[in-house]
């Protein structure tokens, strides 16, 4: 397929050059003048000897600049490096030096992280972007906005998105330009996406969730209104201000979010959905939402499936809301043994192994990982689950973190979520534990809530209520803090190093 993303941009900017494409602090841009800014600074790039499968790096919060930089790279088949701003110097470091980025734009903020890297990395150009000494800019003003030849396209790739490391260290997912052009279709036309939506970019661009649905804005044609740091009452006023009517989300900012108070003083009408994911999104979450007359549709996805897998909406019934949906279009997800690669049917719990035109290209210069994820025409996701009869998925574990307990899977993620029902738990998680007589055994990591008195004993009991007696925790350790990256997915390593 002779698909480029830059060029999915201009064709956007040709289609609707007037239709607001960008907005933020300060700044607001049309497709007509955004696809300028793409051109000036591909412009650049090739001025500057950066050449087609070279790659550069971002290092920025939620804005335009991270538009501007990722799809006029794009056009000349330069990959970029979306990088995580939550990571140390050190995990940044690992990252540079794996890629071989050779050019960085950073935000301002990052100053004292940039002088720390440089020099301990191949990259020797750096452009800043934002505050007096805007070099960003000064870049785009000095190059002429003519379309580049494009170079690149199809299966080459476009973007590395390094993977949240909960193993080792990580590893970069080669996100092509197929693969971005698919997740964008995918979306839109699993969910009710339009022309001249209105799109709150709060979900951080270095994450997958809110990286993909800026390919989906440019390829329906609505615009994108950037939110660098998530503020609860923020968001609403946005909401309201810029008539916001779709949203991508993690289940902590909804909650946040559903504290603000006076919501009734809001004008809210033009939001449709709020889309949810990076964690399992509890039911009653999506009823208080729902009680506002504001649906919460629930997504899972992947990195290496450029993003969603699946979707619940709320069309397909409020009884599967705790499933994780169907696969999105043009996606297809079977469920086989992990032993014996044999697909299984409706009801059993096996691997999800997923199909379609998003499943990315490998790991970055990593053979053995790639062929590992990627053994025949599928990405074998890792993720433990089942199809019901009528395709609806159900997510239950991560493979690595199953417990085999006396001959019978145990799911960590099954005994945490009766934990967090617990009034005294303020987290938890639950791992596996060598055992001379079991094989292994389940052992929960809680930290208690303030002043609850929580003991050992209650922790046991409410297993022992709610779930079969192989199921329960044989052991309980009490943490001030549940180890996570910077995701919020749990270390569970780290635990079982305890």
């Amino acid at each position: 397929m002779d698909m480029n993303i830059g060029r999915l941009f201009a064709n956007r900017a040709f289609l609707s050059p007037d239709l607001m494409a960008c907005a933020g602090e300060g700044y607001r841009y049309t497709y007509g003048e955004m696809n300028q800014r793409l051109n000036r600074f591909a412009a650049h790039l090739s001025a500057s000897g950066i050449k087609e499968g070279d790659r550069i790096a971002v290092l920025a919060k939620n804005s335009e600049q991270v538009v501007t930089a990722l799809f006029g790279a794009a056009k000349i088949g330069v990959i970029t490096v979306v990088l995580n701003f939550r990571l140390t110097p050190k995990e940044l470091g690992y990252i540079l030096n794996n890629s071989r980025a050779k050019l960085m734009v950073y935000g301002g903020e990052f100053d004292d992280t940039i002088t720390e890297l440089k020099g301990n990395i191949p990259a020797e150009l750096f452009i800043r972007a934002g505050g007096e000494e805007d070099e960003f800019e000064a870049v785009l003003a000095g190059q002429g906005a003519e379309e580049p030849v494009i170079r690149g396209r199809g299966d080459d790739p476009a973007v590395l998105m390094y993977t949240s490391g909960t193993t080792g260290h990580p590893k970069g997912a080669i996100l092509t330009h197929e693969n971005c052009f698919w997740a964008a279709v995918g979306l839109v036309h699993s969910l009710n996406w339009h022309y001249k939506d209105r799109y709150l970019s709060v979900a951080p661009l270095f994450h997958i969730g809110g990286l993909a649905p800026v390919f989906a804005n440019v390829h329906v044609g609505s615009s994108m209104v950037f939110m660098p740091d998530f503020d609860p009452a923020k968001a609403w006023q946005i909401i309201q201000d810029e008539r916001i009517s779709v949203a991508m989300t993690v289940p902590v900012m909804l909650q946040y979010m559903n504290m603000v108070p006076d919501l009734d003083r809001l004008d809210l009408s033009s939001l449709k959905f709020f889309v949810c994911g990076g964690a399992p999104v509890p039911k009653m979450l999506i009823d208080l939402y729902a009680q506002k007359g504001i649906r919460v549709h629930q997504v899972y996805g992947a990195t290496e499936y450029t993003g969603a897998i699946t979707f619940w909406t709320h069309d397909m019934g409020e009884d599967k809301s705790h499933s994780m949906g169907k696969p999105v279009f043009h996606g297809s997800i079977r469920v086989l043994d992990p032993a014996t690669g044999k697909e299984l049917p409706a009801g059993e719990t096996g691997e999800l192994c997923l199909m379609g035109p998003q499943v990315f290209k490998g790991y970055w210069e990593n053979p053995e990982a790639t062929l590992e994820a990627l053994p025949d025409n599928y990405y074998r996701s890792g993720d433990l689950g089942r199809k019901d009869g009528q395709g609806f998925v159900y997510v239950l574990d991560r493979l690595k973190d199953m417990i085999i307990s006396g001959g019978e899977n145990v799911y960590p993620a099954e005994i945490e979520a009766v934990l967090l029902r617990h009034p005294g738990v303020a987290d938890a998680a639950v791992v596996g534990r060598p055992d001379p007589q079991w094989g292994e055994i389940p052992v929960a990591f809680v930290v208690a809530a303030p002043d609850a008195g929580l003991t050992e004993e209650e922790v046991i009991r409410a297993c022992r209520e709610n779930l079969a007696g192989f199921k329960c925790v044989k052991e309980v350790n009490f943490i001030d803090q549940v180890p996570r990256n910077t995701l919020g997915k749990v270390l569970k390593r780290s635990l079982r190093d305890l």
